[in-house]
Parts: structure tokens; C-alpha cells; sequence
């Protein structure tokens, strides 16, 4: 086994502390020689995107010990668009998830651990927990724990996505019926756990992410607390140790090529918007020279629009998962990426992609040769009024 950093020379004063931190834990002398793999968990109370994480976390700890590693539980700030954003005027928000990837450093660096598994939710988790993977460069493997279950109200379906779009139409137009509706269906819109469940920007980094090689592939997007999760967050446990025994990091994931992949699947799914901004400050973090809005621009042409997912149309983000999810999306659009990107599973893109059998049969996702839409429907311009670049 190859030396890992996190194994201290014996006898020495930071041995000793941790031989006596550890076995208050519950862990014998040679765990100091084992793998050591960091759980990243923003667990909260405060919004169900993160209220699933611990049992996640639980799991994924018994999978990890099985391997042959020893996982350690670590804490961020648990950020979310919905709830958090109410004080400082939302000003708390974007600044969280660069406060994520600092709690991360702190704990994984400060204590030199070997590797970490990063439970990914809400918008700003997956972001930070990219920036640090980039930035202390050790194995990762990021673990998206999936959507929430929307509900029915006057036997129609309904989401917090349909709640938000009402209510900042009710702050407008002042008008009671919205009222009405928002007093009887907003309790009714979330079934469960995980993030929204439309395409807005947590389900678009899960997908970009798989794109980037920093998931297992085939995971994105999912329900929270289905099988489908449940038996990713076991390979999960068992990857990781494998990973960081192989030393396979982030710097042989996180190249431009990657980048360029992550872009196709950004404009050919229509995410959001958001999703530029994070991708070029994970991308710095990485050390790529890269100019993420440039390069969205170079690929509209060429990038049709293959998939509708609300808000963008009227597909549901639980059609998109059944039709294939990233990989299937990823596949249709195999002749414009760069195959050769290396992923977490030690596997090139190409390779995973060759075993991802075609739809065959019309369906959520289109093909290259007859997209929902010539162009995507994140369109980068640039000009007069904007003359560093805007979306619209």
C-alpha cells in the first residue's frame, strides 16, 4: 500500500494525541494506518434539502469501514436559496458556498485526511465542495443524494418551483386567488427530502458534475431515498478507499476537456444559468485557464437543446431520471465530447458512454439529429450593454 499522508511518524507528539483522540472514538491502533476519508455533511434542520444527509452519512460511514477505511464526519454550513436568503438580503448566499469550500480546508487539510466523499444537496453544496476538492487536490468523489417528491393539489401535480413562480406573481399583481392558491398548495409541494425538483441550479450542477467525471457515473439526476440512491452511496463508500489507494485526484479529473464536456451538457440540457459562474470558479480553484462564458459561446452553435425539464417545459425532472438521466444525455451528444476525460471510477468517459445502450425510441432526451431545439435556451450574448457577457 502506498504511504498515505495522514499516517504519522510513531511516537510522535500528533501520533500520540490521535492515538488517544481515537480510542475514546472507538477506534484500535491501526486505524492510524489506514485510509482516513472525510464525510463531508451539511445536515440542517432548517430545509429538507439536507434533512436525509445523516442517514446518507450513516450508510456511507458502514461502506467506507468495509472497504477498509475510516470515515470521519465533518460539518459545513448548510446554505439554502429558500431559507437562508431572507437575511442580509440574500447576501448570505453566494458567499456560502465559497464558505463551504473554507470549512472543508479547514478540517480535511487541518487534519490531513486522505480523501473525501462530499454529500452534495442544495445549490451551493455542490459548488464548494468542487472548489475544495479542486484546491486541496486529494481524492474525491462527490455523492448527489437527489431530488424531493413533489405533490398533488386540486389533483393536479405540483412543486416548489410552481410555489415560487405564484408567489413572486402574487407580490406583483396583489391578487387573492394566487393567495388562495398558495395558502392551500404550498404545504402540499414537497413530499419529502433533496433538492427542488425541477432544473434550476442544484439538479443542473448534479448532472454538470458526472459531465466534470466527479461522480459515479449513471447517478445524476435521482430521487432522495430511493434503491437508485441508496446502492450509489454504497459504491460510494467502497470507491473512495479504492481511489485514495490508487491516488486518483482530482487534477486527472478536472482538466479542460472536462470543462468543455461540462459546457455541452449545460447548454444542451438548458440548465442554469448559475452553473457558469460556478463552473469558472471551480475552475480556477483547479488552476485551469479557462473562460467558461467564452466557451459556451464557442459551443452554441454547435449545441442543440435535447431535453425540456421545468421550468424550461413541461417534462418532470422523475421523466428525465427514467429516460437515462446525465448518461443518457451525455451519450446522445457522444460525437461532440471529448472522450477521453477520466473519471472517478478510474474509467474514461468514452468507456463508460460505450455501455450505455441508445433509447431507441422517442422519448424526454432527443438526438443530435432531431434536438427539442436548434440552439439552447442559455444563450450567451455579449455587447454594448453588457460587454462582459449576459445570458438571457
Amino acid at each position: 500500500m502506498r504511504q498515505l499522508r495522514s499516517v504519522l511518524p510513531v511516537g510522535s507528539p500528533r501520533w500520540a494525541a490521535r492515538l488517544a483522540h481515537w480510542r475514546v472514538l472507538g477506534l484500535g491502533a491501526d486505524s492510524l494506518e489506514k485510509p482516513k476519508i472525510a464525510i463531508v455533511n451539511s445536515s440542517s434542520e432548517l430545509a429538507v434539502c439536507y434533512s436525509h444527509l445523516d442517514e446518507v452519512a450513516r450508510r456511507l460511514k458502514a461502506a467506507i469501514l468495509a472497504a477498509g477505511g475510516v470515515p470521519f464526519e465533518i460539518r459545513t454550513v448548510a446554505p439554502s436559496d429558500f431559507i437562508t436568503s431572507v437575511g442580509a438580503h440574500g447576501g448570505y448566499i453566494l458567499s456560502s458556498r465559497d464558505l463551504i469550500a473554507f470549512d472543508i480546508e479547514a478540517m480535511v487539510e487541518g487534519a490531513m485526511l486522505d480523501g473525501m466523499v462530499c454529500l452534495s444537496s442544495c445549490d451551493k453544496t455542490l459548488p464548494g465542495h468542487l472548489i475544495a476538492a479542486a484546491r486541496l487536490d486529494i481524492p474525491t468523489l462527490i455523492l448527489p443524494c437527489g431530488y424531493q417528491p413533489s405533490g398533488c393539489c386540486h389533483g393536479e401535480r405540483v412543486d416548489l418551483e410552481e410555489v415560487f413562480v405564484r408567489a413572486s406573481h402574487y407580490v406583483v399583481e396583489r391578487d387573492e386567488e394566487i393567495l388562495r392558491w398558495l395558502t392551500e398548495c404550498a404545504a402540499e409541494s414537497v413530499q419529502g427530502p433533496g433538492v427542488c425538483s425541477g432544473l434550476g441550479t442544484a439538479n443542473t450542477m448534479h448532472m454538470i458534475a458526472e459531465a466534470l467525471g466527479m461522480t459515479l457515473f449513471g447517478t445524476t439526476p435521482v430521487r432522495a431515498n430511493s434503491p437508485k440512491m441508496w446502492e450509489a452511496v454504497k459504491r460510494a463508500g467502497a470507491r473512495i478507499v479504492e481511489m485514495v489507494l490508487e491516488d486518483l485526484r482530482p487534477s486527472r479529473i478536472l482538466t479542460p476537456a472536462a470543462f468543455r464536456n461540462a459546457a455541452t451538457l449545460l447548454l444542451a440540457i438548458g440548465g442554469s444559468l448559475n452553473a457558469e459562474k460556478h463552473l469558472q470558479a471551480v475552475a480556477g480553484a483547479a488552476g485551469i485557464d479557462a473562460d467558461i462564458f467564452a466557451l459556451l459561446e464557442e459551443l452554441y452553435e454547435t449545441v442543440p437543446l435535447l431535453i425540456e425539464v421545468r421550468p424550461n417545459g413541461e417534462t418532470s425532472i422523475e421523466e428525465l431520471e427514467d429516460a437515462g438521466g446525465a448518461a443518457a444525455c451525455l451519450k446522445e451528444l457522444a460525437p461532440l465530447l471529448d472522450q477521453s476525460a477520466l473519471t472517478v471510477e478510474g474509467r474514461t468517459l468514452g468507456e463508460h458512454l460505450q455501455r450505455v445502450s441508445p433509447s431507441g425510441t422517442p422519448g424526454p432526451i432527443a438526438s443530435l439529429a432531431s434536438p427539442k431545439r436548434r440552439r439552447s435556451t442559455l444563450m450567451p450574448v455579449r455587447g454594448s450593454l453588457a460587454p462582459r457577457g449576459a445570458f438571457v
